[in-house]
C-alpha cells in the first residue's frame, strides 16, 4: 500500500489504542499509573509490527516516523496546556499533573521518532532499543511495586524484582517481535543467532534503569543500547 495509507492506518490504531486506555483511567476502570504503564509496554510493539505495512521505499521511514511525531505534538500541547484533555493526563500522569505529560511520554515519543529515523529496518538495534524501553522499563514499575524484594543499594526508590522485570520482560518483548522480523525475512536467520547479543543489551537496559535517575529512562536505556549494539553487533 502506499506510504501515506500505511501512515493514517498506523496512526489511527495508536490513537485508538490510546483513547481505550484513556477512557479507562478516566472512568476508573484501571488505576492511571496503570494506564501509564500499559500504555508504555504496548504503544511500541503495535507501532513496529505496522512498520510491515509500508512499502520499500526510502521516504517510508519518515512516514512511519510522522506517526509518533504526531503523538509526541500531542503530548506537548497537552503537558503545555494548549489542548485540554483531562482523559488523557489521567491516563499518562502519576498524580494528574499536565505537566508530567513533558517528561516520561514525550520523551518516549521523541526517541521512537529518532530511532525510526536512525535504524528504520536495516538493522535490529533500533527495534531492540526501543522494545527494551517499552518491555523493560513498562514492566519494571508494575512487577517491582507488587512484588516485595530488596531495595538495591545505589538507587533505594528501585529494587531487585524490578531490575529482574527489566532484564526478563525487555528481552522476551524484543526476543517476540525480532522472531517476527526473522520469521518475515526482513532480518536474516537463523533466530538463535540474535539470543546471546539480545542477553547482553538486555542487562545493559537493566543495569542502565536501576540508576538513581528519575523522568529520563526512556532517554538513558534507548540511548545505552544503542552505542553498545553498534559496538557488538
Amino acid at each position: 500500500m502506499p506510504n501515506w495509507l500505511a501512515a493514517l492506518i498506523t496512526l489511527s490504531i495508536s490513537l485508538i489504542w490510546l483513547r481505550i486506555m484513556d477512557f479507562a483511567a478516566h472512568r476508573g476502570l484501571i488505576e492511571s499509573r496503570l494506564s501509564r504503564k500499559i500504555i508504555h509496554i504496548t504503544t511500541g510493539p503495535v507501532f513496529v509490527l505496522c512498520w510491515f505495512l509500508f512499502p520499500e521505499t526510502p521516504e517510508a521511514r519518515w512516514w512511519a516516523a510522522a506517526v509518533p511525531l504526531l503523538i509526541a505534538l500531542q503530548f506537548a500541547f497537552i503537558g503545555l496546556g494548549l489542548l485540554k484533555d483531562e482523559a488523557s493526563v489521567q491516563a499518562m500522569s502519576r498524580t494528574g499533573d499536565r505537566r508530567e505529560i513533558l517528561r516520561g511520554p514525550l520523551f518516549y515519543g521523541i526517541v521512537f521518532v529518532t530511532l525510526t529515523l536512525v535504524f528504520w529496518r536495516d538493522t535490529p538495534i533500533g527495534i531492540i532499543a526501543l522494545m527494551l524501553m517499552c518491555g523493560g522499563d513498562g514492566i519494571a514499575d508494575v512487577v517491582g511495586r507488587r512484588v516485595p524484594s530488596p531495595k538495591l543499594t545505589w538507587s533505594r526508590e528501585k529494587s531487585v524484582m524490578g531490575s529482574l522485570s527489566v532484564l526478563v520482560g525487555g528481552f522476551t518483548l524484543a526476543a517476540f517481535v525480532l522472531w517476527i522480523y526473522v520469521a518475515a525475512r526482513v532480518f536474516p536467520g537463523p533466530f538463535s543467532g540474535y539470543l546471546v547479543p539480545l542477553a547482553l543489551l538486555s542487562l545493559t537496559a537493566a543495569a542502565v534503569e536501576s540508576l538513581p535517575f528519575r523522568d529520563v529512562d526512556n532517554i538513558t536505556v534507548p540511548l545505552a543500547v544503542v552505542l553498545v549494539g553498534l559496538l557488538i553487533w
